[in-house]
C-alpha cells in the first residue's frame, strides 16, 4: 500500500468505533501502521476484523485499554513499542459523556469523564511525547469538541473535560513546538456516531460524518514541518432545527 504516511506509525484510542475507527482506517489507507484501543474488548476485537479487511497483513493491531488508568496506558504504549517499534503519531480520540445537571453528578461520573476525556489524553501524550523525542518529532492530535467552548445546560463534566483538553492542547503544543512535535486539535460539533447511547444512522444525516474528521486528521498530518494547523472547529452545514 502506498501513501504519504508510508513507515509512519500511529496509536488511536478509542479507536474501535466512531471517529477513532474512521481515522484508524484513513491512516491505513495512507500505509501508516496503527495499533488501537478500547475499553470493550469485543468492539476492539471486531474493529480489528472490520479494519483488517483492507489492510495489509500486520498494519493493524490493538488490544482493551482504559485511558483513564495510568497502568493500563502504560502497558498500551508497551504494547505499541512492540508492535510498532517507536511512535509518529497519536491520535487521542477517547472520551465518554454523562449528562446531567450539576447536582445530580456523582463524585464517581465526574472522575469518570474527567479521568477518560483530560486525564487520559494528559497520560497518553507523557507516554508518547518520550516516544517522539526518540524518533526525532512527530504528532499528537486530540479530538475535542465544540462543547470545550459553547458550555450547555447537563454538560457540566463533559464542558470541564472538554474546556480543560483545549487548554491542555494549546499549552502542550507551546512546551514542545521546538522539539518538532506538532499538536493540534479538532472540535467538531455534532457528529454521526453512538457516542452518548444514539446510533449513527440515516436520520442523522445531516450531522458529521465521522470520517469527515478522518479526513481533517489526514489534513493536519500532510502540512509540511513549517506549517502547524494548532485548532480546527467542524460544524454541520446544516443543523436540524427543533
Amino acid at each position: 500500500m502506498s501513501g504519504f504516511l508510508n513507515g509512519k506509525r500511529a496509536l488511536v484510542t478509542g479507536g474501535s468505533k466512531g471517529i477513532g475507527f474512521a481515522v484508524a482506517r484513513a491512516l491505513l489507507s495512507e500505509g501508516a501502521k496503527v495499533v488501537i484501543c478500547g475499553r470493550d474488548g469485543k468492539a476492539v476485537e471486531k474493529a480489528l476484523a472490520d479494519l483488517g479487511k483492507a489492510a495489509p497483513s500486520g498494519k493493524i493491531t490493538g488490544r482493551t485499554a482504559d485511558v483513564s488508568s495510568t497502568d493500563q496506558v502504560k502497558e498500551l504504549f508497551v504494547f505499541a513499542d512492540q508492535q510498532l517499534g517507536g511512535l509518529d503519531i497519536l491520535i487521542n480520540n477517547a472520551g465518554m459523556g454523562i449528562f446531567r445537571a450539576t447536582a445530580e453528578l456523582s463524585i464517581e461520573e465526574w472522575n469518570r469523564v474527567i479521568g477518560t476525556n483530560l486525564s487520559g489524553a494528559f497520560y497518553c501524550s507523557r507516554e508518547a511525547l518520550q516516544r517522539l523525542e526518540t524518533a526525532g518529532g512527530g504528532w499528537i492530535i486530540n479530538v475535542s469538541s465544540l462543547a470545550g467552548k459553547n458550555p450547555f445546560a447537563g454538560g457540566a463534566a463533559y464542558n470541564a473535560s472538554k474546556f480543560g483538553l483545549n487548554g491542555f492542547s494549546e499549552a502542550m503544543m507551546l512546551d514542545h513546538r521546538n522539539d518538532k512535535v506538532r499538536v493540534s486539535y479538532i472540535m467538531p460539533g455534532s457528529v454521526n456516531t453512538r457516542f452518548g447511547g444514539n446510533g449513527a444512522d440515516r436520520r442523522s444525516d445531516w450531522k458529521i460524518a465521522p470520517e469527515d474528521i478522518a479526513e481533517i486528521v489526514l489534513d493536519i498530518l500532510r502540512k509540511p514541518e513549517r506549517t502547524l494547523i494548532s485548532r480546527v472547529e467542524v460544524r454541520p452545514s446544516r443543523p436540524q432545527k427543533y
